[in-house]
């Protein structure tokens, strides 16, 4: 696949009141976990909708890949629908890949959130189509429970902030492991599902970025193994900075006699770029950061302090009088 940049797409911007359509592109939903994923985005000043066909299931799969990418094309084509929000991950979205019709939703661009194993169709967006997408809290995984979502940058990435940040201060959970700063595109996801792209069409394109990895209960090995499976694939290059996730549960045992921030330095702490540790967003213990895939970003790390700075709006500004009618109850 070629990496030669394509013009990128930024989404309408999110509103009060506006509808945001629940798709699964992977795992079976549990339906009281989507129910309170719901409300918690009715409180929050949006209109979930979502078919009822969001329930079935095919093995370990919301069931089958048709009705999968069906739902998918169908939540990118409908005008009432403003933003679409991934309800959980697990797997199944690579399946998706051959599957939908692209050129459906390049013709329909909309605000597209999840993480985990939709960091599959994240990036690829991204990548072939330009369109900023959003790692970011799912609707029963994170909206289904009390203090799963980082409210301040939900905001500032789907309602056109020109310039933020996360709050990586004290009791965030970030810290800095070497010392640096750079400006680039941000970009990445879950570490397992960026690395099982190489080798395929999808390819991640990693240069020039503040490169994200984070992912969920894999032993230091494990996160080792893949490390060096990127840097010997040429991915870690031509990258500019590093950003770790909150890695919550990756450790061997509760005794080990190492830490992971160790495993991970032995791989990137010679490449001579900055590299945090500890990013709330994805596979967290509490309030999912939403990063925006595909913006200009800084990251600069002095000692244990992080700093992330989002240089630009992640979304297109739009007025109200441009929304055209919901007619979902």
């Amino acid at each position: 696949m070629s990496s030669t940049p394509v013009p990128r797409i930024k989404p309408p911007a999110l509103r009060p009141g506006d509808v945001v359509g629940i798709v699964a592109p992977a795992s079976n939903v549990k339906r009281d976990e989507l129910e309170a994923g719901c409300e918690a985005l009715r409180r929050a000043g949006y209109r979930p909708f979502y078919f009822d066909s969001i329930l079935e299931q095919d093995l370990y799969f919301a069931g089958s890949v048709q009705r999968r990418a069906r739902e998918l094309e169908d939540m990118f084509s409908r005008e009432e629908v403003h933003a679409i929000i991934c309800a959980r991950g697990g797997y199944g979205s690579n399946y998706l890949l051959e599957a939908v019709d692209w050129n459906k939703i390049k013709a329909h661009p909309k605000i597209f959130v999840g993480y985990s194993d939709l960091t599959a169709l994240l990036t690829h967006l991204h990548d072939v189509f330009g369109l900023i997408t959003f790692h970011g809290p799912m609707v029963a995984k994170d909206w289904a429970h009390e203090n799963g979502v980082d409210l301040a940058s939900w905001q500032g990435a789907l309602s056109g902030a020109s310039a933020w940040e996360p709050n990586l201060g004290a009791g965030s959970g970030a810290i800095g492991l070497v010392d640096g700063s750079a400006e680039g595109i941000l970009y990445g996801g879950c570490l397992s599902i960026l690395v099982a792209s190489l080798g395929t069409p999808y390819e991640i394109h990693t240069e020039g970025t503040i490169l994200f990895l984070e992912d969920v209960a894999a032993k230091p090995y494990q996160i080792d193994r893949m490390l060096m499976q990127l840097k010997l694939g040429g991915k870690l290059n031509a990258v500019r900075g590093i950003v770790f996730g909150e890695m919550r549960d990756c450790f061997q045992t509760a005794n080990q006699g190492y830490t992971l921030e160790q495993i991970v330095l032995r791989i990137v702490g010679e490449l001579g770029l900055p590299v945090a540790f500890g990013v709330r967003s994805g596979h967290v213990t509490t309030g999912n950061i939403t990063l925006p895939i595909g913006v200009r970003a800084e990251l600069s790390v002095e000692g244990k302090q992080v700093r992330l700075r989002i240089l630009e709006a992640a979304v297109a500004a739009v007025s109200v009088s441009s929304r055209p009618a919901a007619n979902i109850s």
